[in-house]
């Protein structure tokens, strides 16, 4: 990557666009004309790789019927584990170690019901107040599964800003008392990137299980379950792993939990030469794939194997290392062009904290936002206040970082957001 020195110009942006040795990966998107996405980080676009392997498996549906099962171009009974061995490298683990199964919610009900497993003192589960809401609803629901009051029994770790984690105050609340952990890799609306491997270390040195939400980070930065000894995990892939709207998603088990029996049970989580035995005894595959539960979305699956293959082709380092420039160049412009304008910038600017987007504060988001879509950019919202803006390493360039806030300082000075109510849409 290019060495960077902010300049605020235009001629600098296509300077580094130039210099940018993963360019040629925008024509690989359809990118709609007279718009700048800058929401990938909420739902990623559509490459013509997904497109197509979407199209090759609905040909063998087409073609063989049932038989695309054990026949065609990407055979149907393997896809979650062909999946599995093409995305592992981004979260640092074996083949053996993840599964594509599952949605968010429904992967994490799965590992709390393996692995929250109350006994003595030890009955709560330990989370945090920033994080999103589907987890806790999940983590609330096992509780009262379990007989206790989620109102005594899940923790909520308080932040001390309304923004940012502090881990010192997570490691505190690691108390004699906690079963389970459940922790974001980055905060949704911050951004911050909490330090997983720390994190991990404390859990394990009070004899605590702890399992991370990737959703945000997986596709964005580099991770290293495996090595970092997390025990578990779980993430989407429609947002930077690009692979549709409600697109299935993962979950990662370290391999020293191979052979705990999952807490939901289907027959897609049988061991492969099993599951056709059709015998009412299961037999749990020996890997991460002992945790699936039903029939896979073999269409909703169909493209990651075009987006997975993309990103195992451009390597998760290099993307890390254009996204940390990209949202660098950003937060320059930022604090360049939109002084005047009330802006806080309420990520971690430090590199090693900070995720694949810019949070951006201000008391008037809801209707900035509106203004931004009016005049061509697509932005994220998140209440109360938080504009969120991603520059994806793999479609978005820096010119379009350049021209994104030259149309909010736009927006700003000539008080065009006015027109608009401050209140989010129903999907925001």
């Amino acid at each position: 990557m290019q060495t960077y020195s902010f300049q605020p110009t235009v001629e600098y942006a296509r300077q580094l666009d130039q210099e940018d040795v993963l360019a040629h990966y925008r024509n690989e998107f359809y990118i709609k004309p007279d718009s700048i996405y800058m929401d990938g980080n909420s739902l990623g676009l559509l490459s013509k790789r997904a497109e197509k392997s979407l199209l090759e498996v609905l040909a063998d549906w087409k073609e063989l019927g049932i038989d695309g099962w054990m026949e065609g171009k990407h055979p149907w009974f393997f896809l979650p584990e062909t999946l599995a061995k093409l995305s592992a490298p981004l979260v640092g683990a074996s083949a053996e170690e993840v599964i594509v199964t599952g949605s968010t919610t429904v992967n994490l009900h799965q590992l709390v019901a393996s692995f929250y497993k109350p006994e003595g003192k030890r009955t709560k589960i330990l989370a945090d107040e920033l994080t999103f809401p589907s987890d806790i609803y999940a983590l609330q629901s096992q509780l009262r599964l379990h007989g206790f009051n989620p109102e005594t029994h899940l923790i909520r770790v308080k932040s001390r800003d309304g923004r940012l984690l502090e881990e010192e105050d997570l490691i505190a609340a690691m108390t004699e008392e906690i079963a389970l952990i459940i922790l974001p890799t980055v905060l949704y609306r911050s951004g911050q990137i909490l330090d997983m491997k720390r994190l991990t270390d404390e859990a394990h040195a009070r004899g605590i299980l702890i399992g991370f939400d990737g959703c945000h980070s997986v596709g964005a930065i580099p991770h290293a379950f495996s090595e970092w000894d997390v025990d578990f995990a779980f993430w989407c892939n429609y947002k930077h792993l690009n692979g549709g709207p409600g697109s299935v998603g993962s979950l990662y088990v370290n391999r020293k939990h191979f052979g705990t029996l999952p807490g939901l049970a289907g027959w897609f989580g049988s061991k492969k030469d099993k599951q056709f035995d059709m015998e009412h005894l299961l037999i749990p595959a020996d890997t991460a794939g002992a945790f699936q539960i039903g029939t896979p979305h073999i269409l909703s699956l169909a493209p990651l194997i075009g987006s997975f293959e993309m990103f195992q082709e451009a390597g998760i380092e290099r993307i890390r290392e254009k996204s940390l420039q990209s949202t660098q160049y950003l937060m320059d412009l930022i604090d360049f062009e939109l002084e005047d304008y009330g802006f806080i910038i309420g990520n971690p600017r430090e590199e090693k904290r900070r995720g694949g987007h810019v949070s951006l504060e201000h008391k008037e988001a809801a209707r900035i936002c509106k203004a931004l879509k009016e005049y061509g950019v697509v932005p994220d919202y998140r209440a109360p206040n938080i504009i969120r803006l991603a520059p994806i390493a793999l479609y978005n360039t820096y010119e379009e970082v350049w021209k994104v806030v030259q149309i909010l300082k736009n927006i700003m000075a000539e008080k065009l957001y006015e027109q608009y109510s401050n209140e989010r849409n129903v999907v925001a």
